[in-house]
């Protein structure tokens, strides 16, 4: 059973095999609003605190696709902004949303979370149980209804960055053996973002240009309202090849 009281409410809490996993909801007293928290053990994993990155992850994406008609994925559902924001784009004819944690997509189906109906309602939108690197990495890709389908657009925000993973059987995906099989699985002319906690790193781009056509680097900033001042997240944008070609 959860907690609850007038400033904080423990929504959920699971034994899963990697951990106790919860979900609560408090009251912040800087910004008299709720705020969702999702925890493993002592680390948080998700929160709607700061959600601006998140939501330029999918903005930025998109804004490389001229066309309509788009088939996206989503890696790491999390609280849904990102979903949230694809589902907005008018063009998108079909998400993907790739979730390791089968508790999070429950969260989801049970309208726990405030975006929760947004997502799951929108009959272009799928929720998908599964590890998005072993996806990632196989023939098969992130549909398991159509093995082998493409998307123009995929969209990560699991890890805290290329450098600090959740697990340690996520670092091979971001070096350019590991981005050259998800690239496959864009059509050509596909765009592959990546959400990070750390400011541009050079490594990371170099990689990402190894594989794609172009690849940048987007500085996203916004308010923090515990330090007065701006803090920062970074989105990686590659695009592969319109002709399909790898760079040489």
């Amino acid at each position: 059973m959860g907690s609850v009281s007038g400033r904080f409410e423990e929504i959920d809490w699971r034994e899963t095999p990697i951990g106790a996993i919860s979900l609560r909801r408090r009251l912040d007293p800087v910004l008299k609003a709720d705020v969702y928290e999702v925890k493993l053990g002592d680390e948080f994993l998700m929160s709607s605190l700061f959600t601006v990155a998140e939501i330029e992850l999918a903005r930025l994406g998109l804004a490389e696709q001229a066309g309509t008609e788009l088939d996206v994925v989503v890696g790491g559902l999390g609280l849904g902004y990102t979903a949230r924001t694809v589902l907005e784009d008018s063009r998108v004819r079909s998400l993907i949303a790739v979730e390791a944690l089968d508790e999070v997509i429950e969260w989801h189906r049970r309208e726990l979370l405030p975006l929760a109906t947004s997502v799951t309602a929108d009959p272009r939108s799928r929720l998908v149980h599964g590890d998005f690197f072993a996806m990632a990495g196989s023939d098969s890709g992130f549909d398991p209804e159509v093995p082998g389908r493409r998307f123009h657009a995929v969209l990560v925000d699991i890890d805290h960055t290329p450098h600090r993973v959740l697990h340690p059987s996520h670092a091979a995906f971001y070096r350019p053996e590991g981005l050259r099989r998800l690239a496959d699985h864009l059509h050509p002319g596909g765009v592959f973002a990546l959400w990070s906690d750390d400011p541009p790193d050079d490594d990371v781009t170099a990689a990402l240009a190894e594989v794609f056509a172009s690849a940048e680097a987007h500085v996203v900033t916004f308010h923090n309202p515990y330090t007065a001042g701006q803090s920062a997240n970074t989105v990686y944008v590659a695009r592969r090849d319109p002709a399909g070609h790898a760079p040489q």
